[in-house]
């Protein structure tokens, strides 16, 4: 007892004694002195963790200024993942009420083993759909009812038996009466677009991730090891291949090549992105769209996870490295180049050419020059806080988005809140919104005056 109150005396004494200015400064380790005032952030501010990197910043040389966008035409076919060869299709008459006509359950959702990723496309008065199990559905455009399914993991060699394991990745197109799919069960399959039956079915060596483009007589598709294979449309014979450089990281998504004329252009998850001739796979040019950031180690997924457009003698693509960049389709040669990290195809039309970014932002840049007119926070008043126990623990949430397309003069894009949203193409102020029910993390498809979208819970949705 009498040690602890000498403890405590003295104790008291040191407070006492470091309270003197003139012994405080005496003492080590800093002992007695005051704190110093610290700079912190105000509520509602936010300090930059990325000031150090390039920022996008509207041209003062643009400020004010209108741009032209074509009027709409009328979508008669989406034969492609990207509507045409090109991946290019401008402005389009569709959804003018922008409101759901229908809902079609088309069959196997996403989950941990499984993905849906395949773009939609339409023809003939069909929508042609690909679920997470390789299963493809073709629905009646005007009233969803489903007309055939077909089964593209049968191994005709294994004469019926299943692929043991996953398979997931691929795509649909159709052209000429056939609907091609690629899948992750290590099939390239032509199936007849009318009653669903095969058309002829090739095997190959690793499972195809992206998905197909058909231009003139071949098809063109990108494996899991960034190989691009061209199939004869007619036999499923391998015509030519080109491997690109080999890279296991990349995006969710089923990218698929460009072709105009006797040029295709390649996305790989490597960030290459490569022109070859279609007649026979010799390369032309290539460029890598990669840029390392400091500050954020996903810089290093090199992805070109969205397809990239040929449009008016250029080619717009966009890497999850975070370069966006135009390139004159005879020689590669760059354009322009701006720091945008995205997963989603750029949308070149009119004067300009709208791109997403991961982060949610919608940037607006003038084709000829990359000048940036504006750029608008899709996700402003969209954020929320999820999880977490009595305050502790919750997480940011912001939605993805996937787009856009244009569309009777609205602007639209889907988000992983399970919406469909329209904004003003000139301005970016949105005009409106409908509830999908489920995530979309596929870029919408028109055909025939309505927007159809496939969402996560394997449900197609037509918005008219």
């Amino acid at each position: 007892m009498n040690r602890t109150l000498k403890v405590a005396l003295l104790c008291g004494l040191a407070l006492t004694v470091a309270s003197c200015g003139t012994v405080r400064n005496a003492l080590p380790f800093g002992l007695g002195k005051p704190k110093e005032d610290v700079a912190r952030a105000s509520e509602g501010q936010r300090i930059s963790i990325l000031e150090f990197e390039q920022q996008l910043a509207p041209s003062a040389a643009l400020s004010g200024r209108d741009f032209f966008l074509p009027g709409p035409q009328a979508a008669t076919a989406w034969t492609q993942p990207g509507g045409n060869a090109e991946n290019s299709v401008e402005h389009v008459i569709a959804a003018p009420e922008f409101s759901v006509a229908w809902k079609r359950n088309i069959g196997a959702g996403s989950s941990n083993t499984r993905q849906v990723m395949a773009p939609v496309v339409a023809d003939g008065g069909k929508v042609f759909v690909l679920d997470g199990e390789a299963g493809v559905t073709a629905v009646d455009s005007g009233t969803g009812a489903v007309l055939w399914k077909a089964d593209v993991k049968v191994d005709e060699q294994d004469k019926g038996k299943r692929f043991l394991g996953i398979g997931f990745g691929g795509g649909v197109a159709v052209n000429d009466g056939k609907v091609f799919v690629s899948s992750g069960y290590r099939t390239m399959t032509a199936l007849d677009a009318a009653t669903g039956a095969v058309v002829w079915r090739s095997t190959v060596d690793l499972p195809i991730h992206g998905a197909p483009t058909v231009s003139g007589q071949r098809v063109f598709v990108i494996d899991v090891d960034n190989q691009l294979i061209a199939f004869n449309v007619n036999t499923g014979q391998q015509d030519w291949s080109y491997r690109g450089i080999t890279e296991p990281a990349r995006i969710m998504r089923a990218s698929s090549p460009a072709v105009s004329g006797d040029t295709v252009i390649a996305p790989f998850s490597s960030g290459e992105l490569v022109a070859l001739r279609a007649s026979n796979g010799q390369p032309v040019w290539q460029e890598v769209l990669s840029r390392t950031s400091r500050t954020s180690a996903l810089s290093e997924i090199r992805d070109i996870a969205g397809r990239p457009v040929i449009s008016r003698g250029s080619v717009y693509a966009v890497s999850h490295s975070g370069v966006l960049q135009a390139m004159d389709i005879r020689s590669g040669q760059p354009k322009w180049s701006l720091p945008v990290a995205g997963v989603n195809a750029p949308l070149p039309v009119g004067d300009v050419v709208y791109v997403v970014s991961k982060a949610g932002e919608l940037t607006v840049v003038n084709r000829e020059s990359g000048q940036v007119y504006w750029t608008r926070d899709l996700n402003e008043g969209r954020v929320r806080q999820e999880g977490g126990v009595l305050g502790f623990g919750k997480r940011t949430v912001r939605p993805t988005w996937s787009g856009p397309i244009l569309a009777s003069n609205r602007l639209v894009l889907v988000n992983s809140d399970g919406e469909a949203v329209a904004f003003d193409p000139k301005t970016g102020v949105q005009q409106s919104s409908v509830k999908l029910g489920a995530a979309a993390y596929i870029a919408p498809a028109a055909y025939n005056g309505a927007l159809y979208v496939l969402t996560d819970k394997g449900e197609l949705v037509s918005i008219r």
